[in-house]
């Protein structure tokens, strides 16, 4: 099992990303997993946490991916899940961990490793 979920949502070109207070860099939301808890229940818990008032269709496994990071002696292990609806307010639940959220493009941002990777394999140059 993954130590982290985190979540893909796109609509119109555009993704679902969250800033984190800490770095001012953005990410798919998501994030870590607590002991005996599913991939799945995290995400779902996570998104409650962080943007209460989100609305979220079936979400699909997409990937797990376990690697190292680049530039970093970080590892990812991150179950991504894709869901083809999302909707409602993008309000901010934990204020401490993320500061923003938006629907944007998801090139010429800075994203964490993680966040960068999904793009790259998801939403590649073209």
């Amino acid at each position: 099992m993954a130590k982290s979920s985190k979540l893909v949502a796109a609509k119109s070109g555009r993704v679902l990303l969250v800033r984190r207070r800490r770095d001012g860099r953005w990410m798919f939301p998501g994030g870590r997993k607590r002991q005996n808890e599913s991939d799945k229940a995290c995400l779902r818990r996570e998104i409650k946490e962080e943007l209460p008032k989100l609305k979220l269709g079936r979400l699909r496994l997409w990937k797990e991916v376990k690697a190292k990071k680049r530039n970093s002696n970080g590892r990812m292990s991150d179950a991504i899940f894709i869901t083809k609806r999302a909707s409602g307010e993008l309000a901010i639940g934990d204020k401490h961990e993320i500061d923003r959220a938006t629907w944007r493009k998801p090139r010429g941002i800075r994203l964490t490793p993680t966040s960068r990777y999904i793009r790259d394999k998801l939403f590649p140059k073209r």
